[in-house]
């Protein structure tokens, strides 16, 4: 039996999502650190009241969104490792693929939160494009589609029945429109988030990666932007660097954790998006949820 530890991204989050965690040591703690870094009162923000400060106080603005999962999504993991517990090997979506790295080991907390809130405000930062999710549709049509429209990728490969396309409106719009499927959902997204609009943010943030030293993964990682698990800080870090401006191909991380005996998939955070994508495409597979302290036991 093999068990993959998942930690989903942006879209996860929902307002009171924070208080099923609060009575586990160390998260107002850990709530209060990230709060001083941004200069606004995060778990407020996570509760659905003004945060204070000057900056945004909307949980859904990517400047909080991304901060607020991965505090979360970290203290769980925490806590499950403080229970002697360790998986096989990880990985996130999006966003999510940080706190993975941080609970194999590659970077601190500290490290972690800066890297955070340096990536949520490039994103955020990075606008003049558009995102539509698009489910129930002929992977060759969409795949030839995307090939024949110039300001248009595949951001998000979740399964062979839903991927978000992403570039300029123009060019999403164009793809989804002409598209055979049973939706097309356009997102609330500020930017052309996992798509080459990003490579300024991208670019500022692989510079940001450089001044960060990285350890070797005590587990296996599987990163957005590759078909393979590594360990070697190297490699993970310039796999992260990529990562904005590629897709997140999750449809090939299921198959390699099929592939690698995974059998058990555990989502770390809000929600259970990703719970469902494994049981529509991983054969077999169980899943459970962790989001709080009473799925911890406490």
């Amino acid at each position: 039996m093999a068990i993959a530890w998942v930690f989903p991204g942006q879209g996860s989050q929902k307002v009171g999502m924070a208080e099923a965690l609060l009575s586990i040591e160390g998260s107002r703690e850990r709530f209060a650190m990230a709060s001083e870094l941004l200069g606004r009162d995060l778990l407020a923000i996570c509760q659905g009241d003004s945060g204070g400060g000057d900056g945004p106080d909307d949980l859904n603005d990517t400047r909080n969104t991304q901060p607020a999962l991965f505090v979360i999504e970290s203290v769980l993991a925490d806590n499950l490792q403080q229970q002697g517990r360790e998986p096989a090997l990880v990985a996130g979506h999006s966003l999510g693929e940080l706190v993975a790295l941080y609970s194999a080991g590659v970077f601190g907390l500290e490290t972690g939160l800066q890297l955070m809130k340096t990536r949520s405000e490039l994103m955020a930062n990075a606008g003049g494009g558009a995102m539509t999710a698009v489910i129930g549709f002929d992977r060759a049509q969409l795949d030839d589609l995307v090939a024949a429209t110039e300001g248009v990728s595949i951001a998000n490969d979740n399964s062979d029945a839903q991927v978000v396309i992403s570039g300029s409106p123009e060019a999403v719009e164009s793809v989804s429109g002409a598209l055979k499927c049973k939706r097309a959902i356009p997102l609330a997204v500020s930017g052309a988030f996992h798509s080459p609009f990003m490579a300024e943010a991208a670019d500022r943030f692989a510079a940001e990666l450089d001044n960060v030293p990285f350890l070797d993964a005590r587990v296996p990682v599987l990163s957005n932007s590759a078909g393979s698990a590594s360990t070697s800080a190297d490699e993970l870090k310039q796999r992260l660097k990529q990562q904005m401006t590629t897709g997140v191909r999750w449809r090939e991380t299921m198959s390699v954790m099929t592939d690698s005996g995974v059998d058990t998939l555990v989502e770390i955070g809000p929600g259970n998006v990703l719970s469902g994508l494994a049981k529509r495409s991983m054969s077999g597979v169980t899943t459970a949820q962790i989001s709080g302290a009473g799925d911890l036991g406490q």
